[in-house]
């Protein structure tokens, strides 16, 4: 049997292939993050594609420069190079997800512009009870409730 979420991974070489490793440095690397380093720059050597690394870095209150180069001397360490991102470079800079907040500022003002989004103005508290009223799980989050409400324009 085969699956139609596999079958565009059978036939990706080269340059279609590009694969990401963005760990939070939060603190020490651990076997989970090395596991997934490992694996996504193995596919991408096996492939010939690209190996990119960004960092998650958009947790201020746990996030250090400690817990970055720690990450960063184990991907040393390990031997694991990679094409494009952090300390690298590449045509998608800046590769710290906190150094980005321009460039989604400008897609919003664009999205915003053409009227392809719209605010919300619940909370947390007012999701969930709408979900409950509901009757839909917590976990499906946001609803989309507003996005025909002309009213709050």
């Amino acid at each position: 049997m085969t699956s139609g979420i596999t079958a565009p991974f059978t036939t990706a070489t080269g340059s279609d292939v590009v694969v990401r490793f963005c760990p939070s440095p939060t603190g020490l690397p651990h076997v989970g993050l090395v596991r997934t380093a490992l694996f996504n720059w193995a596919y991408a050597r096996h492939t010939g594609g690209k190996f990119v690394f960004r960092i998650e870095d958009t947790d201020a209150e746990r996030d250090s420069e400690e817990s970055f180069d720690m990450i960063v001397d184990a991907l040393g360490w390990l031997g694991l190079n990679w094409d494009e991102g952090v300390n690298v470079g590449g045509p998608n800079e800046p590769y710290r997800q906190s150094e980005r907040g321009e460039i989604y500022q400008d897609a919003i003002a664009k999205l915003k512009a053409s009227g392809h989004i719209y605010e919300s103005w619940m909370n947390a508290e007012d999701i969930d009870a709408r979900n409950e009223a509901e009757g839909r799980p917590k976990q499906q989050g946001y609803g989309n409730w507003e996005r025909d409400d002309a009213t709050r324009e």
